[in-house]
Formats: structure tokens, sequence, C-alpha cells
């Protein structure tokens, strides 16, 4: 199974186009060692042709032209995303569909149900790419012990973890909670049973995630804010990192603490927002995670279990 982060980042990128806080400010004006970074989203494959696709980022034209083995030029059209998996449907998460619109046979795309009102009521994308390629929608179930195959893409199985969150906040039931609102998931490579946990919005360490966690060769989860009240403190929201469904890396009960016992071989933070001084690759945030064995994703990391 080989993984290839095709971007990193929280919503809006780093930089975030009208963010001046000290990293965004510092990365344009070329003051702090760090490298910029697209909208979060994974690309995975179990024989190196065919691949899916873990969220469709805006970035997404950007990402593509970044990692040429997704345009394999077989043919006049073509592309090696066999399908697509949604793991909530934020507009960092899903925009980027509307720039798969052009293929003439229809997007093999997995959701939950709860992700499937959301894209066809509060934020119709399923309808208006109707209009072009279609949609062939596949139904993410929640239910334990389930997991699936995704079309086109052999050898890895995909079991579905819910995780407490949020729907966006144009979906008719932002302030009423469901199961599949937002996933982690757990990815197997059926042939040597090698297992990742990718959960880039993981608000909670809930006692049925812990299994899947202790179980991972590699955690690829939620590097969002640094501290709570990360956001607050610059002045640039009133909501705390948990109040978005992220759970902070410093603190009592923060992603270190959660992640230290663990016994996989890879621990990697993504879903990276622009304020975090973990973006700083000399900060003192990011020496912590040095000793503590945690990597910061970057755009173009890519590994293979």
């Amino acid at each position: 199974m080989r993984i290839r982060v095709l971007g990193s980042a929280a919503g809006g990128g780093f930089p975030q186009w009208n963010c001046n806080c000290p990293n965004c400010d510092g990365i344009r004006k070329g003051t702090i060692k760090a490298t910029r970074r697209t909208q979060s989203s994974i690309a995975v494959t179990g024989d190196n042709v065919n691949w899916i696709l873990f969220n469709a980022s805006p970035d997404i034209l950007t990402q593509f032209i970044n990692f040429p083995e997704l345009q394999p030029a077989r043919a006049i059209r073509d592309t090696a995303v066999r399908s697509i998996v949604l793991m909530d449907a934020q507009i960092d998460h899903t925009t980027g569909l509307f720039m798969l619109r052009e293929g003439k046979t229809p997007l093999n795309i997995y959701c939950t149900d709860m992700v499937h009102e959301d894209l066809t009521q509060g934020n119709p994308i399923f309808k208006i790419l109707d209009h072009f390629c279609g949609v062939n929608w596949h139904r993410i179930s929640t239910a334990a012990g389930n997991s699936f195959e995704a079309i086109g893409v052999p050898h890895i199985r995909i079991t579905a973890v819910p995780l407490t969150s949020k729907a966006p906040p144009y979906s008719p039931h932002r302030h009423d909670p469901h199961e599949g609102d937002n996933l982690g998931v757990q990815l197997e490579d059926v042939r040597s049973g090698k297992k990742v946990f990718y959960a880039p919005g993981l608000g909670a360490i809930e006692p049925h995630i812990v299994p899947f966690m202790e179980k991972a060769d590699c955690l690829l989860v939620d590097g969002t804010c640094w501290t709570n009240d990360e956001m607050i403190t610059l002045g640039i929201s009133q909501k705390q990192s948990l109040d978005m469904g992220h759970l902070p890396q410093s603190g009592e009960g923060g992603m270190i603490e959660t992640l230290r016992p663990l016994q996989a071989a890879r621990k990697i933070l993504i879903h990276i927002n622009n304020t975090n001084p973990i973006l700083r690759e000399d900060s003192d945030e990011r020496r912590v995670l040095e000793r503590e064995n945690i990597e910061v994703a970057c755009d173009g990391m890519d590994f293979t279990l």
C-alpha cells in the first residue's frame, strides 16, 4: 500500500489568501523557515496504477500537476483515479469535485448518508455534477465491522470509523450532529495486513476509535491546531479548536498525549491550520514533536507500507 499526501493544510491552505498571522505573513516575506501547503487530501494505491482519492480539495488541479502519476496519459482523456472517498462534506474537502466534471463516465464517489444529504441539499454539488459527468454514489455504512474495496483499486480494504463532529456550516443539520457527518478510515493492505488509520478531522478520542489507532502501523491524524485557543489568542476567531471538531496537539488529553503510548511505526499530523506554529520548521513546537517521534505532513510526502 502506497500513500501520497497531495495536500497537508487545513481549509484555506498555507499561506491563507487573506491571513496575516505570523506564519502567513512570515512565509510571504521569507522571514520564517516553512513550506507552502495546499488543502488536505491523500491518494492511496495497492498496485501503483489505480488510485483512490480521499477528499477533493479546492487545490486539486495543482495537486494533480504536482503528482503526474495521476495522469498516465493512456488515452486522449485519462486519469488514474478510479474512486473517490469523502470523509465529510466540508467545502475544503469537496469543492475539487467541480474540477473533475469533464469526464465521460460518472465519478465513483463513496460517502455516508449524511454527507450525501449535504451534497444534494445544503450544497448540491452532486446535482450540479449530474449536468456534466454525473455521480455513481456508493453508500458508506458506519455500522461496526463493515468494510469495502473501492471500485477499480485492488488490495485495499477500507473500514469507515464514525467520528464525533459537526456538519459543515451550510448544512441543514449543522447544530444537530448525526453519525456519518465525519469519518476516519482504516486502510488495510489485504496482502500484507499493514494498516493506516487516517482521520484529518479528529475532535475526540472515543472508545470505539482506540482499537483502530492501536492496531495501525501508521497514524495519519488531525494536526489542525497546537492549542485549543490558538485562533482566539491570535484574534482571528472566537472558536476554540475543539469547537471546530479538531483535537489540539498540546495540553492534557491532546493529540501528543494520545499518540505517545501507541506503537505505530509512523505518527504523522495532517490537516495543519495556517496558524499552527508547527509549520515553522525551527520552532520550539516542532522540536517537541521531534522528541515525540511525531512527523508533520507536507505536500508530496510519499510512503509505502
